[in-house]
């Protein structure tokens, strides 16, 4: 990689002399860096967050959430089935090679046979190439929510990935926490290119010369990226100048940030549900229904929120947040300690047990004190837990082996919609389809997934919402995991960065629009 990305990054400094005093780096720091520079390796807000960096998308989020042309210039319905979009012309990669429709039927096919990102794309039929610039995407059936998933189509440059690597791998080879060409290089359409990596310490960006979006008011011509796992050594850099801009800030230190006078904290809303799963196939006492509830019942959701998050999170009794179509208004959280002790003694673990969890230590915001928290509540009903907690580069592969009794995991919607919680943390799992993906607890209702089918081809907005929010009940009654909160966002910067301008609710930074001022 170092030796194309040299190449590359030779023309790029020639052109950053050129730019002048506005010209800027950015130093920042994120409590980890993404396990790859494969976008399609893990479904992950690491991996889309570097996606809007190094790659661009068809379209994507605005603001006020709504559909932003990127690389199509526009798009028209063909067809209940059919969406036909054009490209914009002259959209050149890092390579230098020309941006195609070929590339984006490329991508998508790479997409569907991804295992963390196939059941997004699940309802889709095809990419049909037309010409250069114009393409359409097929589903298989009426989709309402077809743009919503473009918007996770970044088009992959697909001459780069052509042919072998120096150990005789194909270079568009997939593999999940694989040495492969495509998790150490990349070339994509995004504002920058990856000059330098070394995961777990740093990763260096240079502007791209050649980035087609000349309007954006982007003035960043560097990023240092570099990984702080520890919330109050992060903040601490920023503090001391170090770094200009970081995430997450951990709701403990939101007041050292409000009291500085050359800093901003910026805060928003979120709509990831941190979740356990409780893995059915490992733990026999998983199965009863009793259990899950009793373990429900014993975690006190609003006190982790007011504790541990200092209030900065919304206390969760279902998957979807308020506002989503599936959202139901009475399905609150149920501590009753009482009630756990209860159902542990009808379901005859009154004793208890003993298992396994494990959870991150720097994925969410307070992941690793979340876990301690549950396992001491836990410990009140006398399920007597083995915790342990792993940074995310090593979490992840632990996760996919789904190599513990009581996992962590956090979700937000991918399509901005209630039915992708279900496909990915809850479904059946099924590696045809990609459902399922996220369910370490290895839960099945047929019945659940298949009302969420139904939804994914009902147009009727009403209908669709009575569908989803059944689904939102009947998990909720069989306590098929276990819900916590759903956690805010916030990102501390200096003044003179104008990053309020650039983040959003779905935590996808745009910072090849970022202004960094003199």
């Amino acid at each position: 990689m170092k030796k194309t990305m040299k190449r590359m990054a030779g023309a790029i400094l020639a052109a950053s002399l050129a730019v002048g005093a506005q010209a800027a780096t950015l130093k920042m720091a994120y409590d980890s860096d993404p396990v790859s520079l494969d976008p399609h390796e893990q479904l992950s807000g690491a991996t889309l967050q570097l996606s809007h960096l190094v790659f661009d998308p068809i379209i994507r989020w605005d603001n006020n959430h709504q559909f932003q042309p990127r690389l199509a210039e526009k798009w028209e319905r063909v067809d209940e089935k059919t969406m036909r979009f054009t490209l914009r012309e002259g959209v050149k990669f890092h390579s230098g090679n020309l941006l195609t429709s070929a590339d984006v039927k490329w991508t998508f096919d790479r997409l569907i046979d991804s295992p963390d990102f196939k059941a997004i794309f699940e309802p889709f039929a095809d990419v049909r190439v037309i010409d250069d610039r114009t393409f359409d995407l097929v589903t298989k059936e009426a989709f309402p929510l077809l743009l919503n998933s473009a918007t996770y189509i970044f088009p992959m440059d697909s001459k780069f990935y052509a042919g072998l690597d120096d150990k005789g791998q194909d270079k568009a080879l997939l593999k999940k926490h694989g040495d492969t060409y495509a998790s150490k290089n990349a070339s994509g359409t995004g504002p920058f290119i990856v000059t330098e990596r070394q995961q777990g310490v740093r990763v260096d960006f240079e502007r791209f010369d050649g980035y087609w979006d000349k309007k954006s008011p982007g003035n960043v011509d560097k990023i240092i990226f570099t990984p702080i796992k520890e919330g109050p050594t992060r903040v601490a850099a920023l503090l001391a100048g170090d770094v200009d801009f970081i995430y997450p800030v951990p709701p403990n230190d939101h007041a050292r940030i409000r009291k500085s006078g050359n800093l901003d904290l910026i805060t928003l809303s979120e709509s990831r549900i941190i979740t356990f799963q409780l893995n059915q196939e490992r733990v026999e006492a998983f199965k009863d229904q009793r259990v899950r509830q009793a373990i429900n019942y014993a975690i006190n959701n609003e006190g982790i929120v007011k504790k541990i998050m200092k209030g900065f999170a919304t206390p969760a009794g279902q998957q979807s947040p308020e506002g989503y179509v599936g959202y139901v208004d009475d399905l609150q959280p149920r501590y009753d300690l009482k009630k756990a002790k209860q159902l542990m003694k009808e379901a005859g673990y009154e004793d208890g047990f003993s298992i396994t969890m494990t959870a991150p230590n720097n994925r969410y915001v307070n992941d690793a004190k979340i876990a301690q928290a549950v396992a001491s509540m836990l410990a009140k009903i006398k399920i007597r837990v083995d915790l342990k907690t792993l940074p995310k580069a090593q979490y992840w592969p632990e996760f996919d082996e789904r190599s513990a009794d009581m996992m962590m995991i956090g979700w937000r919607s991918d399509t901005e919609d209630s039915a992708n919680f279900t496909e990915y943390l809850t479904a059946c799992t099924d590696e045809v389809s990609g459902w399922g993906q996220y369910n370490s607890g290895n839960y099945c209702n047929e019945a659940i997934d298949a009302l969420v089918r139904n939804a994914g081809s009902e147009t009727d907005s009403v209908a669709r919402a009575e569908i989803l929010q059944d689904v939102e009940r009947k998990l909720y009654n069989e306590a098929a995991f276990v819900p916590l909160h759903w956690q805010n966002l916030a990102w501390g910067a200096s003044k003179n960065v104008a990053a309020k301008e650039v983040v959003n609710t779905m935590n996808f930074p745009y910072l090849g629009d970022l202004v960094i001022k003199e």
